[in-house]
């Protein structure tokens, strides 16, 4: 049976939760299988051709929430985030309307005459408007059955603010002169004499600000899609009718012949028809050095070119392109990548509905036992309101800005509080080769002259030719020759992809392949050991040559940055497991892996490949941290449990990730995950405080001895341990000093 794919755009999440009950929902019609990701909120469906889109649509609403259809055409990703600004606006406005009330409540010389009543007008748009969100998803959760973080936050405030105002209007609390005595004594008093308004109002606040964080580190998921996008060329030099005209890539059609001049990005997927060039490709197979084209060769949109100038006929466009399968493949990865349950949602799944028995054990207990009906219904809505545990909305967020403010300092930046989930669980880490253990960039390792001829004649001669030359390799053994290089060169010519020649000082230099020397009449039997040496060591072998034979081979490779053997040995005192996962040819990789103690090596591998290799582990029943910097590692980053990006790669690779080492120090990989694990025990330290203070004081409510300064003395309270315990995380140090 054929079935058709679709990606849903859905509104109204709040938790990983909601994703797995959209999911949940849409698996339930027949040959539908779904997928939902609470951080990209996004459905892949694929459904069968007897299912129309509607009825996708339809089973979404009924589980409480809205889904869109794709538009035909992605409109450009707006810098402005709706959402985010409206969450925002409420919670700013909240704030600002919440803490007089919260003074008023806890100071009584701040309680002049009708008081209280100030407190009301206060109170009442931050429990109705603040609040909003949480109500309506306490809503679709109590529709189907669930409870979770919103559950108790709406039904703890609600209560709080209800028995407020029923104490105002029917009870001793609305009357003039009313106090909240500065008292934590026990005692049954009138519970239509006490209102907790800055329970209803603080709470609302508090957990505004956790969300509104949480929002902001979630809407950049998506960022690594944008600068995918941005990658690509935006205009494009096109042959028509023999004239060249600059028009906008995205007029570029299948057939039509364009130019690439050196240093432009090829537009899109092509073959060569004209001209020889060299094109930095790393972007697609992480290779750092350049591949040699000439005509009849393949060349891939957004790839550089860093040689002459080619005539390439296009092949491909548009979704049909690498770089648009590649962005699908960071795609499918995000919404593959399973959501992250809320630890806080998981308690309150358990807490909600035990609260709720213990109020009405507490009403019908009091009524069963002769008393007024006020107080059963005081002590059973006392229970609700000292459950309502506003430090629940700090915990998560204090840890989380305290962690990533120290991350920071060490170069370590973290996205948000469901990567830290991830973390506690790696056991491998898989890393990327070039310019992650590698520095990425093409160093002068050895000179090996023949016999004879000084180092620093060949150096000199070299660097002087390869200077005219704006290859990497080139640049390479310029930066290597330093001071030993002659500048006067005439007569300059690139062989490109081959080699390159010039007049230096009266003598024809030529450097490049040892075929180019060959076909140039010159005699390389001299090097034919060393150079064969230098390849089987994983080099890149540049042979220099003049008055007819080769004088010598310059080495040239990617060289392991001076810290990757340390930082290997810091992963395995971890518990870790690290694997070198790279698209360069298998014998520099297991050179590169033999030097810095890694086993365990997968070579040769193009972008889709990797997110395989990434998924295959995880089939085995790893849980796997991924390390990378280039474009072709965003899908694999996105796709493992935990990604981590080089601050020194690509904005794609750092968009696609859930942590960036800024300093591009392989050892901040150890430091990162430490860190991550250490702010997730603050955090469920943080919880276990933020629900203990609340939990201890729940045998007072329904006891029926609950105060208002005790219930607000029980939210300071827990706030204050909250915070203080999340300020711990700034002692956290570095392995290395």
């Amino acid at each position: 049976m054929s079935t058709n794919t679709v990606e849903l755009a859905i509104t109204g999440m709040t938790c990983a939760s909601c994703a797995a009950r959209i999911e949940k929902k849409l698996n339930k019609l027949d040959g539908v299988s779904a997928t939902v990701n609470y951080a990209t909120e996004k459905a892949k469906v694929s459904y069968p051709q007897s299912i129309s889109t509607d009825i996708l649509v339809e089973q979404v609403a009924s589980a409480g929430y809205s889904a869109a259809l794709p538009a035909a055409e992605k409109a450009p990703l707006e810098d402005a985030d709706p959402e985010l600004t409206s969450l925002r606006t409420r919670l700013l406005v909240s704030v600002a309307l919440t803490v007089p009330v919260i003074a008023m409540a806890m100071v009584p010389a701040l309680q002049f005459s009708n008081w209280q009543w100030l407190s009301l007008t206060l109170a009442a748009p931050v429990v109705a408007w603040g609040g909003l969100p949480f109500h309506r998803a306490s809503w679709t959760n109590l529709r189907h059955g669930a409870a979770t973080m919103d559950t108790l936050i709406s039904l703890g405030s609600i209560a709080a603010f209800t028995w407020s105002v029923y104490a105002l209007f029917f009870g001793a609390a609305g009357e003039s002169g009313m106090k909240h005595p500065f008292t934590f004594a026990v005692d049954r008093g009138d519970a239509t004499s006490n209102i907790y308004l800055e329970v209803a109002a603080g709470v609302i606040v508090f957990i505004l600000a956790g969300r509104y964080f949480e929002t902001r580190a979630k809407r950049r998921a998506g960022s690594a899609l944008r600068a995918l996008l941005e990658l690509g060329a935006k205009e494009v030099t096109v042959l028509r009718s023999g004239i060249e005209t600059l028009i906008p890539a995205s007029e570029l059609s299948v057939g039509e012949l364009f130019k690439v001049r050196p240093g432009e990005k090829v537009a899109t997927d092509g073959v060569v028809t004209d001209g020889r060039s060299t094109i930095d490709m790393s972007m697609l197979t992480g290779e750092s050095v350049p591949v040699d084209v000439g005509i009849g060769a393949d060349v891939v949109g957004a790839t550089i070119n860093v040689g002459g100038a080619l005539t390439v006929r296009a092949t491909k466009i548009g979704a049909d392109t690498a770089l648009a399968q590649m962005a699908a493949l960071v795609e499918d990865a995000q919404n593959g990548k399973a959501p992250v349950q809320r630890l806080a949602d998981r308690i309150a799944g358990v807490f909600v509905p035990v609260v709720i028995g213990i109020a009405a054990l507490a009403l019908g207990y009091w009524i069963g036992t002769g008393n007024p009906v006020e107080f059963a219904f005081g002590a059973a809505v006392a229970v609700l309101i000292i459950a309502c545990p506003c430090a629940l909305g700090l915990a998560t967020p204090t840890a989380l800005l305290v962690g990533t403010g120290r991350g920071a300092q060490l170069g370590i930046l973290i996205k948000g509080p469901e990567i830290l989930e991830s973390s506690r669980r790696i056991d491998t880490v898989v890393l990327d080769k070039t310019g992650t253990v590698t520095s990425g960039r093409m160093t002068l390792v050895e000179t090996i002259p023949v016999t004879g001829e000084s180092v620093e004649n060949l150096l000199a001669l070299a660097a002087a030719v390869e200077g005219e030359s704006e290859h990497p390799i080139g640049r390479a053994i310029v930066e290597g020759a330093g001071a030993e290089r002659a500048t006067a060169v005439k007569d300059f010519v690139n062989h490109g992809g081959r080699g390159v020649e010039g007049t230096v000082d009266g003598t024809r230099v030529l450097a490049g392949r040892a075929a180019f020397l060959r076909e140039s009449g010159l005699t390389v039997d001299d090097i034919e050991t060393p150079l064969a040496d230098a390849e089987n060591r994983g080099g890149t072998a540049i042979v220099v040559g003049w008055d007819g034979r080769a004088r010598g081979v310059l080495v040239v490779a990617d060289v392991v940055k001076p810290a990757s053997a340390e930082a290997i040995s810091a992963l395995r005192d971890l518990g870790l497991e690290p694997v070198l996962l790279t698209g360069d040819n298998a014998t520099i990789a297991r050179s590169v892996a033999a030097e810095v103690g890694i086993e365990t090596v997968i070579a040769e591998v193009l972008p889709a490949d990797k997110v395989d290799a990434v998924k295959r582990l995880q089939d085995e029943g790893h849980v796997v941290a991924m390390v990378g910097d280039g474009v072709n590692d965003a899908a694999a980053l996105a796709q493992a449990d935990l990604g981590l990006a080089m601050g020194t790669g690509t904005d794609v690779a750092i968009a696609a990730s859930d942590i960036t080492l800024v300093r591009g120090d392989l050892r901040s990989v150890a430091d990162a995950i430490r860190l991550s694990r250490r702010t997730l025990r603050t955090i469920k330290g943080n919880l276990v405080w933020a629900f203990g203070y609340n939990v201890a004081a729940i045998p007072l409510a329904a006891a029926g001895l609950l105060n208002p300064m005790l219930a607000g003395a029980a939210m300071a309270l827990s706030s204050v341990f909250v915070v203080t315990n999340s300020l711990r995380l700034r002692g956290f140090a570095p392995v290395r000093g």
